[in-house]
Formats: structure tokens, sequence, C-alpha cells
């Protein structure tokens, strides 16, 4: 089955209602965003729904099939209205996929720090800084060793390191791809993805350039209601794709499986008729042996006659 097939049908009436066709003011538009303008409302952009649906269509695709073959993905989302909603729905992610999510979706929610592609490598310090002071502030023996002053001073530098990489501490290699939520406003996210190949996905307002996102999904990024329905309809994209592994997995596990019982099942068959072809060797190589009587005895003598 394909994605479209697996996944839930988004209708208009539902970007409707969440808000998702106000744009920004006229004057504050960006000339490339035109082919996603219906029309100017009082003084207001309105967004094109039937372009946000097959944007965010196509957004789920290439989500749902990132999944499906265990690719990384990081939810950028540091606007006020966004920062629950990412948080919430990646947990969600973590809690409904049935195959390990952990090491695979993470987010950023308070700023975006500047090189977290570009200079992954120094970047990863800064994640094992945030580690060694989680296990630190963890064991009371290692506690007991500094002054409370110390101590103090770890949990201020814990909480300014769980604030900027909090979301994304346990990535191991720069992520396959990242969805923004506004990206005018993390252009410097858009910007780093595109500079180290990583494939955007974003939700692109009217006053944003469309172009420098792979995937665009026009529509209002300041409504709750919108930011709400379009992220929780990439992470069901996300979870559909998990779940596809496994369900594929299954019936490859259980031919496996059949496989191997088959092969030890002729295994065993073949050991067998090897034990008795060699038990009959034994007996076919062993001289006959009569038991003859003289004298009142039992004497057993071989059945080849010797030479007088």
């Amino acid at each position: 089955m394909t994605a479209k097939e697996h996944m839930r049908e988004i209708t208009l009436e539902e970007l409707l209602e969440a808000g998702c066709h106000f744009g920004h003011q006229v004057t504050r538009g960006n000339p490339k965003a035109r082919d996603y303008i219906f029309e100017a409302r009082d003084n207001i952009h309105i967004i094109d729904l039937g372009k946000t649906k097959a944007g965010l269509e196509e957004a789920g695709k290439f989500i749902s099939s990132l999944a499906a073959k265990n690719g990384s993905l990081i939810i950028v989302g540091t606007k006020r209205q966004a920062q629950g909603i990412v948080e919430e729905e990646v947990k969600r992610a973590k809690r409904e996929a049935l195959g390990k999510t952990e090491n695979e979706i993470f987010f950023v929610t308070q700023r975006w720090v500047g090189g977290t592609l570009t200079n992954f490598s120094e970047v990863v310090k800064n994640f094992k800084k945030l580690k060694d002071l989680l296990e630190k502030l963890a064991s009371e023996e290692e506690r007991s060793k500094y002054t409370k002053k110390e101590v103090g001073l770890w949990e201020k530098e814990r909480q300014k390191l769980t604030s900027l990489y909090g979301g994304v501490s346990d990535l191991k290699k720069i992520p396959d791809a990242v969805f923004v939520i506004d990206s005018h406003l993390e252009d410097l996210a858009i910007d780093e993805a595109g500079k180290m190949g990583v494939t955007t996905v974003a939700v692109v307002d009217t006053n944003a350039n469309p172009e420098v996102v792979d995937y665009p999904i026009p529509a209002n990024d300041d409504a709750t209601g919108s930011i709400k329905l379009i992220t929780s309809y990439i992470i069901d994209a996300w979870i559909e794709g998990k779940n596809k592994i496994k369900n594929e997995k299954e019936p490859i596990r259980q031919a496996q499986g059949k496989n191997i019982k088959n092969k030890e099942e002729k295994k065993e068959s073949k050991s067998s008729r090897e034990s008795k072809s060699q038990r009959a060797e034994k007996t076919k190589s062993k001289p006959k042996k009569k038991e003859v009587k003289k004298n009142g005895k039992s004497k057993t003598r071989s059945s080849k006659k010797t030479k007088k």
C-alpha cells in the first residue's frame, strides 16, 4: 500500500476551520509566494487552500517514506504558539510508533543554534557536556565530592544546555530532514539544511520564499489551530511510516523462522540417516561369532575356519 492509501484524508473544511487560509498583510507579502495566494481581502492575503492541501499531502508522503526507511527528522518550532504543540506531537510519535523512534525524531523549541548542521562536530561536544552534567547531578556520590556552590553552577549550566539542545542531544549524525514551522522566522535552519543537503519541509506563509524549501506547505504559520493541524498530520505520516516497517518485517521474520526450522529438520534427518548407515557398516564389518559347547562349557569361536 502507498502512504496515501494509509494516511487519513485532509479536507478543505478542516483547513478552513483551522484558519490555515489567513496570510500576512499585502504589504508584507513575498512576490515569490504569489502562486499560493487566492486573493487579497481587507488588505490581508488569503491562501489558496487547494494548494495547502496538495502541499501537505506531498509533504506527508515524503515524511512517511522517510520514517519507513529509518530516516531521522528534526521538527523546528520556536515561536510561542508552536513550542507546546511540537513537544507534545514528538512525544506522541515516540509513544505510538511501534518501532524504536527515540533516536530518529527530534525537536528544537527554544532557539535554533547556529551551526547545528553546518558545524555538527562541534555541536556534538555540547551534547556530550549535557549528558555528563546529567550523570554528575544524578549521582549522590559525585555531588558529595564538590561544594554546594559548584553543584549549583552545574545545575545552571545544565538548564542552559537543556534549553538549547535538550530535544536534539541524542542526535548521532546530521538528520535526513527538517520540518520547520515558519520558514521565514527559521531562515537560519532552512539555510543550514540547504547547505548540508538536508531535505526541508516547512509551513510557508505569504511573507516567505517557498522556493528555498523542498516541500513547502503554504499556510498560516501564526494561528495555533493551523500549526496544530499541520504538525499532527506530519506526525501521523511519521507514525504511519514507522508502523509500516513493523508490519512488513513480520512476515519476513516468520518466513525466516520457517526456513531455519526446515534447515534444522533436514539437518536432523540427514544426521539420522548417517548414523543408521554407520551402524549398518559396523554390523557388516564385525565377524560373526558362534557359541559351541565343549565338555559342558560354553565356548565362543570365530565362524571363520582356521587352517590346520
